[in-house]
């Protein structure tokens, strides 16, 4: 009796592990498919912000005397920040960090070109170039925020593979880490503000 005993905890303790892999490997499959659905909500809000800004370059191309060098900037901006694809399999934070590198690139040009329009008001009175800046602001918006839904999700799915026991069965099951936005450079810093 005492032999089948040692059999039944061990057949038991077989079993517990094995409906515990079994709930973290399906748990751990649905966080994925939460960053996978989070990701392609952010690659669809810069995709938006691409194709609006097609846009406004060739309004922007018909003000003849517009200062070129600017214009260049955010095409050649725009093609390098489309250019770069990731997969949802392979949201690394390398990828990510690269990603981010194109877009924030991609920003600053949009955002020097804004303020030089400052300059033309002439193209400032154009109703394309008036539609654009009300949608700026909120495309700008709606990415920040679906960086911020990524960020969460991803959060969670890592915090899931690293906890123990997870973390042991984790790379078993093929689960590696996603990669994170981040704060663009310099942003920790408040800008100086002087009126002179």
């Amino acid at each position: 009796m005492r032999k089948y005993l040692g059999l039944i905890i061990g057949l038991g303790a077989i079993f517990l592990i094995a409906m515990w892999a079994m709930n973290f490997y399906n748990g751990s499959v649905g966080l994925n498919e939460d960053v996978t659905k989070q990701w392609s909500n952010v690659e669809n809000a810069y995709q938006l912000r691409a194709d609006k800004t097609k846009n406004l370059v060739e309004i922007v191309k018909g003000a003849a005397d517009f200062e070129k060098e600017t214009l260049t900037d955010v095409i050649e901006a725009r093609a390098k920040a489309t250019s770069v694809n990731i997969t949802p399999g392979d949201l690394t934070p390398e990828k990510i960090a690269a990603f981010q590198q194109a877009q924030d690139q991609f920003t600053g040009a949009l955002s020097r070109l804004m303020v030089t329009v400052e300059r033309y008001p002439e193209l400032k009175a154009v109703k394309g170039f008036q539609d654009f800046q009300v949608q700026y602001e909120g495309m700008e918006n709606r990415i920040g925020v679906e960086r911020r839904k990524y960020n969460d999700v991803a959060r969670d799915f890592n915090t899931r593979i690293k906890r123990f026991p997870g973390n042991l069965f984790a790379g078993m099951f093929g689960f590696e880490q996603k990669g994170y936005f981040e704060a663009q450079e310099g942003t920790e810093n408040a800008p100086d503000i002087s009126f002179k």
